[in-house]
């Protein structure tokens, strides 16, 4: 019985070294991609590689740049960065003698990856390129990752819509705690899809700021102002215009006032609607709210004068309901003298001969042309002075609304507002 105990012990010891050695076999047998990939990922290297310095630099070969879109209202920057990424990790080593292959690809999952973010963004997000990533014989690995970052950017809207300002992206990896963490090292940067809606990308820039540790890509943004001055600007030079050729219109009548009243109307309901597309309030804040605004004051400056000479061509000045012209005692017995005047001839016409009595009618129809014509004379002397007014008016309206055109349009394309757009970099370096 222990004879045949000491023999099947045997034969199973032999059978567990046969397996032994047909799974070792089979294992170093092994050469292609696959089984080195396996056998990397195998050590579950997910922890950054840490040298005696405890630091690792990550190396950015290659960024591509795209603006989405500049929030005017709100004053943010959303852009999407494309970044070619690379480190060493001594980790992911082989020996080219046992796998003659210069790369192989890992999942992302399974290895250490770097976070890259932008530090002056409201959001950011990073997101890989592909679930795989390269690595090549000597631990260097290649990845691609992309940033999705919307940017704080205070950008310069005081010339909208002439605007042209840079705005900074801050590229950022994980903080340093000590002796740990991780280094960034940008090379080179190049714009894509440069145009997106108003705006223009005219270049990218690398720079840094601070001791060098802090990383950023300067985005140089111009807008293209042919749709904002055809919706915003030049309505209102359109509608300034018009004024000021309404002063064709004659004064009596009531057509110039009733048409400058439209006028004035129309462009509130213009500003209403523009209201939501104007750009917002920042430093530097757009001077086209004021250029507004001056609009407004002149078009109803316009109409206020139309409507005062209008009156002062019919009654030749100014008076308003409390200074009115009453009616004196005196004024209603003069008239009732008049009829009694009116009225005694036809009672004492038994008193007087025919001539007597027709000289007192001619008297009475002279008196009334005389009265009449003195009417028309006044008449046209108030007209005649309230049209040489509205002729100054015209000229001197004229020449203010094309000075301030000009002046405004100077204003807009040469003022330049300085902006501190690096005030993010300063509250942390405060911080």
């Amino acid at each position: 019985m222990p004879s045949g105990t000491f023999i099947h012990h045997g034969l199973t010891q032999a059978a567990l070294l046969l397996w032994l050695v047909g799974c070792g076999h089979t294992e170093t047998s092994c050469r292609d991609r696959r089984c080195l990939a396996q056998m990397l990922i195998s050590k579950g290297y997910i922890s950054q590689p840490q040298y005696e310095n405890c630091s690792q630099v990550i190396s950015v070969p290659y960024l591509e740049y795209q603006t989405i879109t500049v929030d005017t209202k709100n004053l943010r920057l959303i852009s999407k960065i494309t970044a070619y990424i690379q480190w060493r990790d001594p980790g992911l080593m082989w020996n080219m003698s046992h796998y003659n292959y210069d790369e192989v690809t890992l999942p992302v999952d399974k290895v250490w990856t770097p976070e890259l973010h932008v530090a002056n963004g409201i959001v950011s997000t990073m997101t890989h390129a592909s679930h795989d990533l390269t690595v090549r014989y000597d631990g260097l690995v290649y990845h691609i990752v992309i940033i999705n970052a919307e940017v704080n950017c205070d950008v310069n809207m005081f010339n909208y819509p002439f605007a042209a300002d840079t705005c900074p992206v801050a590229i950022h990896t994980s903080e340093r705690a000590g002796e740990c963490g991780t280094e960034l090292e940008l090379h080179h940067v190049w714009p894509t899809g440069k145009t997106r809606g108003d705006w223009k990308t005219e270049s990218v820039v690398l720079g840094t700021q601070g001791y060098g540790d802090t990383h950023y890509i300067m985005v140089s943004l111009k807008i293209q102002h042919t749709n904002p001055f055809i919706t915003l600007l030049l309505p209102t030079i359109l509608i300034v215009l018009t004024d000021v050729v309404s002063f064709a219109l004659p004064l009596q009548g009531g057509e110039r006032n009733s048409f400058k009243v439209t006028l004035v109307l129309s462009f509130t309901m213009f500003l209403n609607i523009l209201n939501e597309k104007l750009p917002g309030d920042g430093e530097c804040s757009p001077i086209i709210r004021i250029h507004f605004c001056i609009c407004l004051v002149l078009m109803v400056l316009s109409m206020l004068v139309s409507l005062v000479l209008t009156r002062v061509a019919k009654d030749g000045g100014i008076r308003l309901c409390c200074f009115s012209k009453k009616v004196e005692p005196k004024t209603a017995r003069s008239m009732e003298d008049n009829v009694d005047e009116e009225i005694k001839p036809d009672i004492s016409v038994i008193q007087l001969d025919g001539s007597e009595e027709e000289k007192l009618i001619l008297r009475k129809v002279v008196k009334f042309l005389e009265n009449f014509q003195a009417k028309d004379m006044e008449n046209e002397n108030y007209q005649r002075f309230a049209d040489t007014l509205d002729k100054t008016f015209f000229w001197i309206y004229l020449f203010v609304a094309v000075s301030y055109f000009c002046a405004m349009t100077t204003v807009m394309v040469m003022y330049t507002c300085s902006i501190n757009h690096f005030f993010w970099h300063n509250d942390n370096a405060n911080f």
